[in-house]
């Protein structure tokens, strides 16, 4: 070191190189002292105390002193200091490239303005894409996905299922060019994947001694997704879940409040449309020809046309709970005592704990200034795909709700409960691991006479050794829809504009990066 120069807002640090020690030959390796010029090379190098660091170093340029090397001269070079055609010390570079591989382009170069190191964010990653993948590794056990890579086009993936690594990914979800990756990389023994007919063809294709494995999830979604289709066909026996363990009959509410329905705006504009659309709908005038008529749509016609008395048409769709809920049987008792000041019942409601805005009191307590009960909750028939979540959650994590539903629509619909029969057998074969019941059970699907069921049926047993394979072995894609959520993350890290090429490069050194610096020991400072 000669000197250095802290006066600016660059740390300056000048220095030179002995003039006696011999030097490498970049070429060859052979050692030579026979001195030809010198010259000084500017080296970026991590900021100190906040303030950039400029080395500014002076090195020999030296005759090489074997015959048969090409090179007449080479500059030398300083390990650990330099390195040949960069203008960044060995440590600033792996602090760029970290950062590259971490946050990408803009993020990365954000980060290194902090950490004072101006580049641009084209200089980060053109820093990555310099960086060698790690030497690919052919694994035992491979899975494959495919994942969304923008718009209506699909990627692959293929993961190290043994080590949970990211291998490498492409566009596309083909046969061929799974195939020609296997072809190209003999030694794959299994291979986990989902349901896909063109996956399927190209391992049998490029790994035709490879044993397929159909991932567990990607069967179990399938068929949930064909008894949420079967529950929505049964959509009427739905309400059976609440209905069934009611009393017959209106409610009280629904009697006391018929009169005063008929009173209003509301009630007298769907009696009017009632008494027409069933004065020219009960001489057998189709529904199309009495909306031409009445000037309506279909739908509202049909509507009208089916109900029997106005009424039905009148009912208030189940509302949403409330936070004032717990306070109705007060509210109507304070009422019933001459209390009739929204404000007063707000603040009593607030001596007891509630805690919403006087609004929504007032807003509560303007049925009763018209004569009309209060509103009480009234719970919600099941969707299709709630329906479907009690069909195909096990029984000892439904909730006492859910199980008490689910039995009283079981109990209405014959074809739900024929499907959760079926469900719970299928549920059976993957606790236990055992497929020897899959053909029957794909038989009773077929002959079950529930077209979506029957459907799934067809698709399992064109790929029944695979799915065989899934359910008795502990191989799944688990690994691959992690990795995906992985992709997925950097895709959006780089604001969904990387390239297939740089995409492949950070899913794969980021994973990599992550592993080895969780395989360091963490020290604790004294």
């Amino acid at each position: 070191m000669v000197s250095v120069d802290a006066s600016g807002p660059v740390v300056v640090v000048r220095a030179l190189t002995r003039s006696c020690a011999p030097a490498g030959c970049t070429g060859c390796g052979t050692l030579s002292e026979w001195a030809h010029s010198r010259y000084v090379r500017h080296l970026a190098d991590v900021a100190i105390g906040g303030r950039p660091v400029r080395i500014d170093l002076s090195v020999r340029r030296l005759y090489c002193e074997n015959p048969a090397c090409p090179k007449a001269t080479f500059a030398e070079q300083v390990p650990g200091l330099t390195v040949r055609y960069q203008r960044r010390t060995p440590l600033l570079q792996r602090l760029v490239e970290t950062v590259g591989v971490v946050l990408a382009g803009r993020g990365g170069a954000r980060m290194l303005r902090v950490l004072d190191v101006t580049l641009s964010r084209c200089t980060v990653l053109s820093q990555l894409m310099r960086l060698p993948l790690p030497p690919l590794e052919v694994p035992r056990v491979l899975g494959v996905d495919d994942f969304a890579l923008y718009g209506g086009t699909y990627g692959t993936l293929l993961v190290d299922a043994t080590t949970r690594l990211p291998l490498t990914l492409w566009e596309g979800r083909d046969a061929g060019q799974l195939g020609h990756w296997l072809r190209a990389h003999p030694g794959v023994e299994i291979v986990c994947r989902d349901g896909s007919l063109a996956y399927r063809q190209g391992i049998t294709d490029g790994a035709p001694d490879a044993l397929q494995a159909s991932d567990r999830f990607h069967m179990w979604q399938g068929l949930s997704r064909r008894v949420q289709d079967v529950a929505a066909a049964h959509r009427s026996c739905l309400p059976a879940a609440l209905l069934a363990a009611e009393e017959p009959g209106p409610p009280p509410d629904a009697v006391a409040a018929a009169g005063t329905a008929a009173d209003t705006r509301a009630g007298r504009h769907a009696r009017r449309l009632f008494e027409a659309v069933h004065t020219l709908a009960d001489t057998g005038r189709p529904v199309a020809a009495v909306a031409r008529e009445l000037g309506l749509d279909r739908r509202t016609v049909r509507k009208y046309a089916r109900a029997r008395t106005w009424q039905e048409v009148m009912r208030r769709p189940p509302r949403k709970p409330s936070t004032l809920d717990p306070y109705l049987d007060y509210r109507q008792q304070r009422w019933d005592e001459g209390e009739h000041s929204a404000k007063i019942l707000h603040e009593e409601l607030q001596a007891k704990g509630y805690l919403g805005h006087y609004q929504r009191v007032k807003m509560a307590v303007a049925p009763l200034r018209r004569g009309l009960p209060l509103d009480t909750p009234r719970e919600r028939p099941p969707s299709p795909r709630e329906a479907t979540r009690w069909i195909t959650t096990r029984p000892d994590r439904r909730s006492h709700q859910a199980t008490e539903g689910l039995h009283r629509l079981l109990g209405h619909c014959p074809e739900l409960r024929h499907t959760h029969d079926l469900v719970r057998r299928f549920a059976a074969m993957l606790d236990h691991r055992d497929a020897a019941l899959l053909p029957t059970w794909l038989d009773d699907l077929t002959s079950s006479g529930l077209a979506p069921l029957a459907g799934i049926a067809g698709a399992l047993r064109e790929d029944q050794q695979a799915v065989t394979q899934g359910i008795t072995t502990r191989y799944n894609s688990g690994v691959n829809e992690g990795r995906i959520t992985d992709v997925k993350l950097q895709k959006r890290l780089m604001a969904g504009r990387a390239g297939v090429a740089l995409l492949r490069h950070r899913v794969v050194l980021i994973a990599h990066f992550r592993r080895r610096y969780a395989d360091r020991p963490t020290t604790t400072p004294r």
